[in-house]
């Protein structure tokens, strides 16, 4: 989850930022999700009262009650944050959505240039409406797809730029770069496209539920997310090194467009980029209309075939109208998806946004908050780094919309 498809965009983000402020924000934001995971798995038991900083994640093993981020969130603000919680998780699902149908569009685009991303986009309907109705059971495979194309993209980029003598795309012959940020807006963008990669907060509660040993949970974090930003920064150094200020919102596109690599291979990278996205789209659409389908009050109630044949004829025909619902939400979510990508076509401007509305609050700013909820008290690290998360995620929007 956090090696993803917001790598992509990296590269761009160190060419808003800079040398000095890239290298700061990205070890930064990953230095901070790190502790704000902690906050939210670690154990709570007499053996692991390590200090006040794990205290989400004591709650939530201390509790059986409690299984997943909405919980905290529940008893750290009461039962008002359970609806605002739910509107965050499907405004980020929906994103991400939003998110995966530029990428399609666009790495396809790239291949196929003679027809237009917005076209592709409508033609994709044809083949992501019938996999939204299909079980997480048979879309979970298809899973394996992202974790391939992203693993292939970033040992494509690195073998073009070795191979690769001299400018644009060479790591041998670097393009042209600079110190300092590009603007004001740009900086704001960049804040939410670096911290958009680290933001999956809200699955981890459930992993931490998982582990054969819970108290190895902070040794692994620790781990994971070294190497997650070491990615990150490497791919970054790389991307900006290849292709400088010029770099695009989407390194891959740059693959294709320059000349001097092996075609084949990078070729392959961004048909894997075309499938990927196809493969979780369903899987993230999922989520999101079983989250609606709850607060619309049309969820479907588990029923063993006993119990179905039970109900009354009143009782058959309000499923089959809320079974009709569901299907017409999916319909419905699918399209609105595919409209947002065309009326918002910028890959990186989505993930800024992304970052900026939604990681900034569900990773940084709502872990520290609860903690100082439950505890009555702030720390003057803790509110300064809710402070400074704040003002990132305002500054970014307000780039984004200007």
């Amino acid at each position: 989850m956090l090696v993803g498809i917001g790598l992509l965009a990296v590269p761009l983000a160190f060419a808003h930022a800079g040398w000095v402020l890239g290298a700061f924000l990205i070890f930064s934001y990953g230095s901070i999700s790190c502790y704000t995971y902690v906050l939210e798995l670690f154990a709570w038991s007499g053996s692991y009262m390590v200090s006040s900083a794990k205290i989400l994640g004591r709650i939530i093993l201390s509790d059986p009650s409690l299984r997943c981020y909405t919980d905290v969130g529940r008893k750290a603000f009461g039962p008002w944050a359970t609806p605002m919680i739910s509107i965050m998780f499907c405004l980020e699902l929906f994103a991400v959505s939003v998110l995966l149908m530029t990428l399609y569009a666009d790495s396809l685009h790239s291949l196929l240039p003679h027809i237009s991303a917005y076209t592709y986009k409508l033609w994709s309907l044809v083949i992501l409406l019938p996999t939204v109705f299909l079980p997480l059971s048979r879309l979970s495979y298809s899973s394996i797809l992202g974790i391939l194309s992203t693993t292939l993209i970033i040992f494509v980029i690195f073998v073009d730029g070795l191979t690769k003598q001299n400018t644009p795309g060479s790591l041998w012959d670097p393009a042209e770069t600079t110190m300092g940020f590009s603007s004001w807006s740009n900086l704001g963008i960049a804040f939410g496209l670096f911290i958009a990669g680290f933001g999956c907060h809200p699955l981890v509660p459930s992993l931490a539920r998982d582990m054969i040993e819970p108290h190895k949970f902070e040794r692994m974090i620790n781990l994971a997310f070294a190497i997650a930003t070491a990615i990150y920064a490497l791919l970054a150094v790389a991307g900006y090194l290849m292709f400088g200020n010029a770099v695009s919102g989407e390194i891959s596109i740059d693959l294709l467009k320059t000349s001097g690599y092996y075609k084949p291979l990078n070729h392959l990278a961004i048909w894997m980029l075309v499938l990927s996205p196809l493969s979780k789209f369903a899987l993230t659409i999922q989520p999101l209309t079983a989250t609606l389908d709850i607060l619309l009050r049309i969820d479907s109630p588990f029923l063993s075939s006993i119990e179905e044949m039970k109900l009354s004829g009143a009782q058959t025909s309000r499923e089959n109208v809320k079974r009709g619902l569901r299907i017409v939400l999916r319909i419905c979510v699918s399209v609105l998806s595919v409209m947002v990508s065309i009326l918002v076509p910028g890959f990186s401007r989505i993930l800024a946004f992304l970052g900026c509305s939604s990681a900034f609050v569900l990773c940084v700013i709502g872990p520290l908050a609860a903690k100082a909820s439950i505890l009555e008290r702030c720390g003057i690290l803790d509110g300064t780094i809710i402070v400074l998360a704040s003002s990132m995620a305002v500054w970014g929007t307000v780039a984004l919309i200007l």
